[in-house]
């Protein structure tokens, strides 16, 4: 490196330090040209070999960690997450035989190439810096077009895509960097979460009084990084987190001076009267039944704009203004684990939260509660995770999904599915209304009240004769 690169590295660190990082001039150290993100990344790591590092042993990079979501897991010695867990909704990126699955899903991972088991986790020059840090659009619109997460090359060589103008319009994540993945979870804008989407990019105050109500207020002002590039967060259907995040880091004297409203502190989070219903600003997903797909006959309904029916994928339910399910939540799970046997008779919770009207460390929060029908091994009576990218999606033959899909997840498979019924609770922590919209007493203390108090273990309505929680 020559003493000009680095007296400018010197310059660039020490403006880091100083919290100066946003306004830093990329264009005095970048000047190009790239013809991939790889390109990028290398440049970036000539000053940013650290936060390469740090960010490689985040959980963003590995899609997993350790499994400290999950009850009974949290000493386990192996890393759980997305790239190694199913769910209802796509059901496994470890479906096809090497497994293919992963360069569908992998469009959303912060790295480039991810398309199969070849791609090197241990190589830094396949992070992708910008997506978390440019604020160029162009750049969002390739990534999703290219593949694996591969910016689009047909958009870098007829310049649609100046790569040189992404890796030069850099500053902290905003709501584009973050909801361009997030508010897409699932395979497409409100399918897997009721709190998150993209009606959130223009929000007002009454869809979500931070976003939409706080000048300033982004993800990442409550979704901090501490250090390491390890950001706070954790999702009810993940096993791991970076650390936590909640109400009270800013409300912290929220009803204290309310006696009534303080007592109810002890046993209702404050997401479950502030988000009086989920799926505010479009319609989610609420039911995704994998049984019924392969009939290129079937004529779909609609639901608020959307296919209720796909050959690919089977039948849905879409919902909007969505009352919550109220569960008691202690802040963990108790997850359904890849090869976990269970009964085929009955509903498989893949991730009931783990608390009770016993447990002093639960509330009562809200979730999304997601129905569906997915297919699983009628010997073993555990679920399989079919291969679909390539896979199911091009041929509709289920026997050969599966089988293929058995391989990549290092599955036996006896040759015999069915389809089970399964559910999945999604965490509701977004779209908080204004306090004057929150729900009010005869919400949940009446005849017509939306808490089921027996289902929570309640004798009956504690303000109507229940015993109340602990006494």
């Amino acid at each position: 490196m020559t003493l000009t690169r680095l007296l400018l590295a010197g310059i660039f660190t020490m403006l880091v330090s100083l919290g100066a990082f946003a306004s830093v001039d990329h264009a005095m150290f970048i000047k190009g040209p790239f013809k991939s993100g790889p390109e990028v990344t290398q440049k970036c790591l000539e000053c940013h070999q650290k936060q390469g590092k740090d960010f490689m042993e985040t959980a963003h990079w590995k899609w997993s960690g350790k499994p400290n979501l999950v009850k009974g897991m949290e000493n386990s010695t192996k890393e759980y997450g997305k790239k190694n867990m199913i769910n209802n909704f796509c059901i496994s990126v470890e479906g096809g035989t090497n497994p293919q699955n992963q360069a569908s899903c992998a469009g959303c991972h912060a790295g480039y190439g991810w398309k199969d088991n070849s791609f090197d986790h241990k190589n830094p020059a396949n992070i992708d810096c910008l997506v978390c840090h440019t604020t160029d659009a162009n750049y969002f619109a390739a990534k999703k077009r290219g593949g694996a997460g591969v910016p689009d090359p047909a958009a870098i060589e007829s310049g649609r895509l100046d790569l040189v103008k992404s890796a030069t319009s850099i500053g902290k994540p905003s709501m584009v960097n973050c909801g361009t993945c997030h508010f897409y979870g699932g395979g497409g804008d409100a399918v897997k979460h009721g709190d998150l989407d993209s009606s959130l990019f223009k929000a007002d105050r009454n869809l979500d009084v931070h976003l939409g109500g706080e000048k300033g207020t982004t993800c990442i002002t409550c979704h901090t990084s501490e250090k390491n590039h390890k950001i706070k967060g954790a999702s009810t259907m993940m096993a791991t987190y970076d650390g936590r995040v909640g109400c009270t880091d800013c409300h912290k004297e929220a009803h204290q001076n309310n006696p009534i409203m303080a007592k109810h502190l002890d046993a209702v989070s404050c997401q479950a009267c502030h988000i009086p219903t989920h799926s505010r600003g479009q319609a989610t997903k609420t039911m995704w039944d994998w049984s019924t797909a392969g009939d290129k006959t079937k004529d779909p309904d609609w639901e608020f704009d959307r296919e209720t029916y796909y050959p690919t994928k089977g039948t849905m339910k879409w919902e909007k203004d969505v009352v919550p399910t109220y569960m008691w939540y202690s802040g963990k799970t108790k997850r359904y684990m890849k090869g976990d046997t269970f009964d085929p008779t009955k509903t498989l919770e893949m991730n009931a939260p783990d608390g009770s009207i016993a447990d002093k460390k639960a509330k009562i929060y809200p979730f999304k509660a997601h129905v569906g029908k997915q297919p699983y091994d009628t010997k073993y009576n555990y679920l399989l995770t079919p291969h679909t990218f390539q896979g199911y999606w091009s041929h509709l033959d289920w026997q050969k999904a599966l089988i293929e899909g058995a391989k990549g997840a290092g599955m036996e498979y006896s040759g015999k599915y069915d389809f089970a019924s399964t559910v999945e609770y999604v965490g509701v922590n977004h779209m908080v209304a204004p306090k004057e919209k929150a729900l009010q007493c005869a919400d949940c203390h009446s005849p017509q009240g939306r808490l089921d108090w027996k289902a929570l273990g309640y004798a009956a309505d504690p303000m109507t004769g229940g015993t109340a929680r602990n006494k």
